[in-house]
């Protein structure tokens, strides 16, 4: 092939002057102007790559105004361009979410307390005399055995001693009431008193202090409320607005310093991270108490629980505890003091044969459950707003880690404020609830839900962008977080119900993905419940995103033997409904595989709806194509192939368009986009090239069979036009990628079998090189001419 073969349209001997080629050509002049202006009608429209279709169906006057093309759309995706995000965003959220649902164990202890997890509830009455008790002597001898120092533990000590008032800062189980405890006990020598945490700071006199002793005060609450205060907002609507609550400030520890001075004494405040914890870290007394190595701690306490057992016995447990199955089992990254030390109660309950391998691995699962109960447990109390709200927050910003887990970080926290106030208007439809404009900060907040921030990279499909990302430190709390809420408190599903809802209607992928997945984890726990209030509410909206979410979660609830058949049910109703959006649904449903059990049975239910339609119900092809296109990648692609043959084999016209445009969608929609909920990892290489590239390049033997269907596609009149400009797109981009360069030259010849397939795509190549906006690299087209040549010698 020469220069000059490119420039002016030289087809040489197989081309004749005046062939079908020059026609193609100029046809396709006038079809590219076409194209422009209706991918400009779609951009200003809603992105659905429908819309403009429907909305003329309506208006229409004449029967000519109201046939559709059911071909003008081919190739645009059911959502068009990226709108079904990239595979990276679906494995993300199919990682996040352990397909299993937690136990929950709650016990009575012989105190009457009730023990869940490792939070215990007790109800303090109207009591209002102040309550304070020795720390026991054994309590404090054990604590000398176990105790590991944390970082800055001498500084701690000479602040203490200097000022005699010291604020540690840190989240429960990090250790800081071990730190505590080790503190007052050294510099009182032993003499250490509990006071009643249900008092503000600012209540406590020289009565409630003991002479040289030291006083330990756990602060509950970010603002402190006298008694006296609390029972004033627990009075009638008729009083007056109650007192603000007293903020702990410097002056108050200033007041308490005097105090604790005048007996001698020293005093250690246990404060929980957000914003209380961070305005006393820049002052004098705040210090922030980092959790020791678990590591070191593990070992303290199996030195002490296996004592007088062999010496090997210390070893084998530490061995153990980091034995795959247990690590898998903890589903944490990193064990808190309090952790670890239960985990090494259990270790040596195993070396000491006192438990099996399954009842350790047991114990170990209940590890997340029991920090999600403490999470939740009561997260209301006292059950007014204005006290409840920051709890709230914290509470709604868990929840949204445990759906956006490894998300950016902005996602997480703006889906965290919506339902935020989903949970204050549950508590309080009265009392409308604001957002904080500068409340705990970005760099702080994560520790409220035991995850961190990092930067990373978030697929969106055609590219990947640097995003600032929060996870959480275990992989099994997402799963927790959502089974505790779910599973124990029902009047949380509502307002989390509304909340998912509402997320599933967001056009980016990066929200409605997660969110879709999150709710069909819900439904297979409880179908009853989030069929009515997740899914079948999204099934019938007029929005395509919040269709293809409720696909997306039925289909994520199918995943579950047990609750397929219902799923199942759902679909076959839904595919034979008067509803055109339910009957979208179905058959979006069905691109996922789980819901018919297997591609046969997806390609049959598919099948049977676009039979029962007419040939060109743009409605019902759009979906349907979109459907085969997943299932193309879902990992099974030789039944669909096989299957699409049949369909054009079959004659029938509706069958026949759904052939021709699902290979026109193989050409134009990069592999990304057709995510499945099923993992295919040899697509992951080429997620952002078109289906078929990928297809090519993963298997080889199936490009006789793809590249006849193409050739079917391209010599049918109705289909050929659509399916040629599908194909320049193609070439566009395998002439900037080498590989897929390599691999479009071996399916060409495929589809140059007779002369007028040559001269079609040899008219194709000349106007690609010819475009003066975007002309295709001239080595390229040679390759690909000669590689149009090589059919004629097959």
């Amino acid at each position: 092939m020469s220069d000059d073969d490119l420039d002016h349209g030289g087809a040489g001997a197989d081309s004749p002057a005046g062939s079908a080629g020059s026609e193609d050509r100029s046809d396709r002049s006038d079809r590219s102007d076409r194209s422009d202006r209706s991918d400009k009608g779609d951009r200003a429209g809603d992105g659905s790559g429908k819309g403009g279709d429907k909305g003329a169906d309506k208006s229409a006057d004449t029967p000519a105004e109201q046939a559709a093309n059911p071909f003008e759309q081919a190739g645009r995706g059911y959502l068009g361009g990226s709108g079904t995000g990239g595979a990276g965003t679906a494995r993300a959220a199919l990682r996040t979410l352990v397909r299993e649902a937690g136990d929950r164990h709650t016990t009575v202890g012989r105190d009457a307390h009730i023990h869940e997890g490792d939070l215990y509830n007790f109800w303090l009455g109207g009591r209002t005399h102040f309550v304070q008790g020795a720390v026991p002597r054994d309590t404090l001898d054990h604590l000398d055995d176990v105790y590991c120092e944390t970082a800055g533990y001498q500084r701690m000590k000479d602040r203490l001693r200097g000022s005699r008032v010291l604020v540690l800062c840190g989240e429960p189980g990090s250790g800081r009431k071990a730190t505590a405890l080790a503190l007052l006990s050294e510099v009182a020598k032993g003499q250490v008193f509990r006071l009643d945490p249900r008092h503000g700071v600012d209540e406590i006199t020289a009565e409630n202090l003991q002479p040289g002793a030291g006083h330990l005060i756990e602060l509950l609450a970010e603002e402190v409320r006298t008694e006296s205060e609390a029972r004033h907002s627990r009075g009638a609507r008729t009083d007056p607005a109650p007192r603000p609550a007293v903020r702990l400030s410097e002056l108050h520890l200033d007041r308490l310093a005097d105090l604790l001075g005048g007996v001698d004494g020293y005093g250690v405040l246990v404060v929980g991270s957000g914003d209380l914890a961070d305005r006393l870290l820049r002052g004098r007394y705040g210090m922030f108490c980092a959790p020791p190595p678990a590591d070191e701690v593990l070992h303290r306490h199996l030195r002490l629980l296996l004592r007088g057992e062999p010496e090997e016995a210390t070893a084998a447990a530490r061995a153990l505890a980091e034995r795959a199955d247990v690590v898998a089992a903890l589903g944490l990254e990193e064990l808190r003091p309090r952790e670890a030390a239960r985990l090494a109660d259990h270790l040596a309950r195993r070396q000491r044969e006192e438990l099996t391998d399954e009842q350790l691995l047991e114990d170990c699962a209940a590890f997340v459950r029991a920090q999600a109960r403490e999470w939740f447990a009561g997260a209301d109390r006292p059950g007014t707003l204005p006290e409840a709200l920051p709890v709230l927050n914290a509470t709604a910003f868990r929840i949204a880690v445990a759906v956006f887990n490894g998300s950016a970080y902005s996602i997480a926290a703006e889906a965290a404020e919506l339902l935020a106030w989903e949970l204050a208007v549950t508590l309080d439809p009265e009392r409308p609830a604001g957002r904080r404009l500068f409340g705990t900060h970005a760099e702080h907040r994560p520790v409220l839900a035991r995850s961190v921030l990092e930067d990373t990279e978030l697929d969106l499909g055609p590219a990947k962008v640097p995003a600032r990302a929060v996870r959480f430190q275990g992989g099994a709390l997402a799963t927790a977080v959502l089974s505790e809420i779910w599973h124990g408190y029902h009047n949380v599903r509502g307002p989390v119900a509304r909340w998912l809802r509402a997320l599933c209607d967001d056009p980016r992928p990066e929200v409605w993905v997660r969110a879709s997945i999150a709710a069909g984890v819900l439904c297979s726990w409880d179908w009853i419940h989030g069929y009515r209030e997740l899914v079948a509410p999204l099934a019938v909206r007029e929005e395509p995103v919040a269709r293809m979410a409720a696909a997306t979660a039925l289909a994520e609830a199918a995943r579950d033997p047990l609750v397929r058949p219902a799923v199942a049910a759902t679909v076959k109703d839904w595919a034979a409904a008067d509803d055109p959006e339910l009957v979208e649904t179905a058959l979006l449903t069905h691109g996922y595989v789980l819901a018919a059990g297997g591609v046969p049975g997806s390609l049959d239910a598919l099948a049977r709806v676009v039979r029962s339609h007419d040939a060109d119900d743009v409605d019902i092809l759009g979906p349907a194509t979109f459907s085969v296109a997943r299932l193309l990648a879902s990992g099974d692609p030789e039944p669909v192939l096989r299957r699409l043959e049949r369909w054009l084999a079959d004659g029938r016209l509706n069958l026949s368009n759904l052939v021709h445009i699902t290979m026109i969608t193989t050409l134009t929609t990069r592999t990304t986009h057709l995510w499945g909920l099923r993992d295919v990892p040899e697509l992951d290489e080429h997620a952002s090239r078109p289906l078929l590239v990928a297809l090519l390049a993963t298997r080889p033997e199936l490009g006789p069979a793809l590249g006849a269907l193409l050739r079917r596609t391209l010599n049918t009149a109705r289909a050929g036009e659509a399916a040629l400009d599908g194909l320049g797109s193609l070439l566009r981009r395998a002439a900037k990628d080498e590989t897929a360069l390599g691999l479009v030259c071996g399916l060409l010849p495929l589809l140059a079998v007779e002369r007028r397939d040559r001269d079609r795509l040899r008219g194709l190549l000349n106007e690609l090189v010819r475009d003066r906006d975007r002309p295709m690299n001239k080595n390229a087209a040679r390759r690909m001419w000669d590689a149009v040549a090589e059919g004629a010698r097959r």
